[in-house]
């Protein structure tokens, strides 16, 4: 064993939608075969959820804690975190706080981490969902109030420069927000708009937020509206790019 992977995720207590997780985290293990891999969730709230229906999900500190306990000495936390934000910064001072007690512990860096990595997401959604006339594609984000948020923005530039004008990137708690996203649909007219998770799950948000309150404003102004319930997990081209990351990440160690 060369050391442990702790794959760690906000988390998600809606059964059909953890396949997202799942399937990536598939792929780092086999990405890692000679490293002891374990799941951790970051969300209190889910774990206690899991927890209640008798499944045990560690936080990162008790992953880390695990490890540290069956004598691994050199520890790699790959988040699948889709960018930099307040669950990040979390994550990496849980990890810092006990990096005392390993030879060496590295955080992994999110998927959406520079440039290069937004162009390459834009042009990856552009071919999952191509355009279809008379319709539009809204894809639909957390967000946040830190400043990591300015990735939808700049995933929304990327994704004009490929030529997409019809995939409005809007955002459940920042910016764009629903309203952004039904103005810039208003000139064109009434549309058939697939509405999509820009998550890593189709976990709450998107059967609540979008299935519920996104999908009857966007009726109300005119639009048919479908939903797809596809997390970016699920997606193959986004599980390399994980893996992609993971690679990095062991390789820095």
């Amino acid at each position: 064993m060369r050391g442990g992977l702790v794959l760690v995720s906000f988390g998600t207590s809606v059964p059909e939608a953890r396949r997202a997780v799942t399937a990536v985290e598939d792929v780092l293990r086999r990405t890692a075969p000679d490293w002891e891999a374990v799941r951790a969730f970051t969300s209190p709230t889910i774990r206690r959820i899991l927890a209640k229906r008798g499944e045990d999900v560690p936080s990162l500190p008790e992953a880390l804690e695990r490890l540290r306990s069956k004598g691994v000495r050199r520890a790699a936390v790959q988040p699948t975190h889709l960018l930099y934000g307040f669950e990040y910064d979390r994550l990496r001072a849980e990890a810092e706080a006990l990096s005392g007690g390993f030879d060496a512990l590295t955080v992994g860096r999110p998927l959406l981490a520079d440039t290069a990595d937004l162009r390459r997401f834009a042009a990856g959604l552009g071919e999952t969902y191509p355009q279809e006339d008379g319709g539009a594609v809204v894809l639909l984000g957390h967000g946040t109030e830190h400043f990591a948020n300015a990735v939808y923005p700049a995933l929304q530039t990327a994704l004009r420069l490929e030529g997409r004008e019809d995939m409005p990137v809007g955002t459940v708690e920042g910016w764009p927000a629903l309203e952004d996203v039904v103005r810039q649909l208003a000139s064109g007219g009434p549309r058939h708009i697939r509405l999509v998770p820009l998550m890593l799950v189709a976990g709450e948000h998107a059967r609540s937020d979008m299935a519920d309150t996104w999908k009857r404003r966007l009726e109300a102004a005119g639009h048919t509206v479908s939903c797809v319930f596809t997390g970016l997990g699920e997606l193959p081209w986004v599980q390399e790019m994980y893996r992609e990351r993971c690679v990095e990440l062991l390789g820095s160690m």
